[in-house]
């Protein structure tokens, strides 16, 4: 399940195996690979929930056009993980609507 060619990153060397967390439980995935690639192989399929009816959303277009693969990365809110790169202890939360920029 791991993705290993993106559309618009093109083809990523795997970095070293790293720790993260996801809503507090730690996960693996390889440093430098989208956050959203680390998420996919581990199974996770939902990164938000709509604001309006509460709905699972994920990876859509995979390429950071849309805004359903968005999270909280490190505390700031509205993070494409399919484009942003994995890094060793990135703390990553579930969105639950889409955040106001402060």
């Amino acid at each position: 399940m791991r993705i290993q060619k993106h559309p618009i990153l093109g083809e990523f060397e795997k970095g070293e195996l790293v720790t993260f967390t996801l809503d507090g439980k730690e996960m693996q995935g390889y440093e430098g690979e989208p956050i959203a690639a680390a998420l996919r192989a581990a199974g996770v399929m939902t990164h938000r929930y709509t604001s309006r009816f509460g709905k699972p959303r994920g990876v859509f277009c995979a390429i950071g056009r849309c805004t359903d693969c968005v999270m909280i990365v490190d505390g700031k809110p509205n993070i494409r993980t399919c484009v942003t790169p994995l890094k060793a202890g990135m703390k990553v939360q579930t969105q639950y609507g889409i955040k106001a920029k402060e």
